[in-house]
Formats: C-alpha cells, structure tokens, sequence
C-alpha cells in the first residue's frame, strides 16, 4: 500500500496513463486470463480507485478515446461502464442490497464456510485465491467468478456469505458490482442464468497454472422469489450547492480540480468505522480507505476528516448539509440514521451523468450497452 498520502492521485493517473499506453491494445484478447497476482499487465488494476472515483469513469472513458478509437478499446470502454450499469441497477431497486444486509449471516456460517474462509478446501485454485484475497486484497475478474461459483456450487455456501468475504477483503469493494456479481453468478440476478466454473475453463485462462480440481460443473442455478420494485432514480439537487457545509465519504472523492469545493465553509470527508457498517471491512482495507481520503483533505480546500460522531453533533447544530451523494450500500444506510436521529435537512449531490447513464440500468446491461454510443456522445465524453 502507498505511505506517501500526497502522491495517490498522481499515482492513479499515471497508472491509467500506462494502461492507455500500450497494455490497452491487447486488452480485448488477453483480459480474460489470469497469469497470477506478480503479471496482471493484461489487465488495468485501476478498480481499487474507480471504486473510490479517485479517477472517475468519465474521465477515464474520455482519456481513453482521446488515444484510441472506440472500435478499438469497445471492450475496455463496456467494462468501466459496467460499474455505472450495476450502481444504476441498484439505485433502482434498492431492497437488494437491504436483503442482502438482512440475511442470517451468523446462522449460515458452518465447517464448510470456516475452511473455505481459511483457505484449507483442498480445492488448490480456490485455497490460492484465498490466500491471495486476504494477503493482496485483489482477484482478477475472471478468478473472482471461479471463486464465487465455487463457493456456491461446489461448496454449497450461500452467496451471501461469499459476498460478504469479498467486501471484507477487497479494496475495491463496490456495494453494487460486488453484490450484483455474486446474484449474477448464483443465477438470481438474471433467473435462472448462472455462472459455473469448469475446470477446463480455468486451465485454459490460467495458463495451466489451475484446472486440476473436480468442481460442481452440473449444478442446478440458485432460487430466489423475491420481487423487488423498480423504483424511480431522485435527481436530488444535481451539482449545486445549497448550505455552507459539505459531507463527502469514500465512495466518491473526485475533484475536478483542488478548488471545485472552495465556496464551503466546511467539507467533511467521512470513511465509516465497522460499528457504523452492515458489512465489516477488514483493517487493510479501511487503512486504504483512509489513505485516499488523507489525499483528498490535502487536495481540497477546507476539507478534513471527520469522526461519524462529530457529523452528528454538527448536524444537530446546522439547518442543513450539502452531501455528495454516496450510492446504495452502507454509507447511505448511514445517511438515512443521520437525518432520522437530527432531523437535519439533506441536499443530496448527484452528478449528471450519473443520473443520464442510470435512466438506462432499469433492465439487463445487454440494453444498456446499446445506449453506450448514444451515451458518449450526450455526455461528449
């Protein structure tokens, strides 16, 4: 992890700038696989960043195209807009996440859970990812849907507790990607369509590293009734500002630039300790979190850290905050209790694009990606 807090952001462009140099142009046919966690140039590894919009998607997708043409990056563009896709899907059907949080997690835990957890199935490639998950606190993509497929289908765990594992470990936890890739792998965020690991599969895109284990390659997708109402996306306030006092957490510490917060008396960047979250994160990961929020109080004026316990007392003080808006998951849950518990008004920040790109994530990213085009150019990306 880096020590020099002031050279986050820095080191978040320069790792895009590598990525769009040359990496890029092999992307499309080399993404796929896994040559372990000491070669990952076939893939960007900016997720840990992405999750935090340290670099926002948008400028990510607007760096992109200004060095290659579309046709040539498209699979690269559709991935970051994958994580737009799945934080709109959400925002549109939010008793996701609040059933996930609310599932039995203590009752469901068992042997089978303890060795998975431990790294000690017998399962080779499962143990490795393990152990690399809790030691490096990243998967590639492909091995994170081995991983969850396993965990679910050969070793008859429910999803939610391999969903959980996941946001405990991983720097980019993303409440939504996270959340919706383990229903999509269980077969209950598309009914019916789930995502089983086979063994040839895994030596083919791990270069014959894995591929020897015998895995559930028959098993029946997960079962899930549960009807959750499309409910419509609030614009909120957009960008503007209303009170002298802003709330910005973990989940969206962009900046345009050093003084697009500059007319607030106050900004207060808070990162949740586990007492305040459904979900707990491991020290590594809240540490990485404070990181790049350390960066951002150095990048922003009149920002600085702030204890959830002091934002109450300060909330019960002031008529209203300004609040960049944190997206579904545990910082919002929080929200909620702040304005329950004081009563104090919130102007919700939303940006823009946001809001264009999630009036398409009510159905399957299938339709979403049609829209991408269209998308691009509305926005001028």
């Amino acid at each position: 992890m880096p020590t020099n807090t002031d050279h986050i952001y820095k080191n978040a462009n320069e790792d895009l700038g590598r990525f769009l140099g040359d990496p890029i142009n092999s992307y499309d046919h080399l993404r796929n696989f896994d040559f372990g966690p000491d070669n990952r140039r076939n893939v960007s590894c900016l997720s840990k960043y992405i999750s935090h919009r340290v670099l926002l998607e948008y400028d990510i997708i607007t760096q992109t195209l200004a060095l290659h043409s579309h046709d040539h990056v498209e699979k690269f563009i559709q991935e970051v807009f994958w994580r737009v896709y799945w934080k709109g899907w959400l925002e549109h059907r939010p008793t996701v996440w609040d059933d996930f949080v609310s599932f039995d997690f203590d009752n469901a835990s068992n042997s089978n859970y303890q060795n998975a957890i431990k790294g000690k199935t017998g399962i080779r490639c499962f143990d490795s990812w393990v152990n690399e998950l809790r030691d490096r606190n990243y998967l590639h993509n492909h091995a994170r849907m081995w991983f969850a497929s396993i965990w679910i289908f050969t070793l008859g765990l429910p999803w939610q507790l391999g969903a959980r594992f996941f946001m405990h470990h991983l720097l980019d936890g993303d409440a939504a990607a996270n959340t919706l890739g383990w229903r999509w792998v269980a077969g209950v965020q598309t009914a019916g369509k789930h995502y089983l690991a086979r063994s040839s599969n895994i030596a083919r895109y791990t270069d014959g590293i894995f591929g020897d284990d015998k895995l559930n390659e028959e098993a029946e997708p997960c079962f899930d009734n549960t009807e959750h109402t499309i409910v419509p996306i609030d614009s909120a306030g957009g960008m503007t500002q209303k009170f002298n006092t802003l709330v910005v957490f973990d989940t969206d510490l962009h900046l345009e630039s050093e003084s697009i917060y500059a007319d607030y008396e106050n900004v207060f960047v808070i990162c949740l300790n586990n007492d305040e979250r459904n979900i707990l994160l491991s020290n590594t990961v809240l540490a990485f979190k404070r990181v790049l929020i350390t960066n951002f109080v150095a990048r922003c004026q009149n920002a600085r850290l702030c204890d959830p316990a002091n934002i109450t007392e300060i909330a019960s003080t002031i008529e209203g905050l300004d609040v960049v808006y944190p997206f579904v998951g545990d910082n919002l849950d929080y929200l909620k209790r702040l304005q329950s518990s004081t009563s104090v008004t919130l102007h919700i920040r939303k940006r823009a694009e946001d809001l264009h790109c999630w009036q398409y994530a009510k159905k399957g990213f299938f339709n979403f990606k049609k829209q991408i085009p269209d998308i691009i150019e509305t926005l001028g990306l």
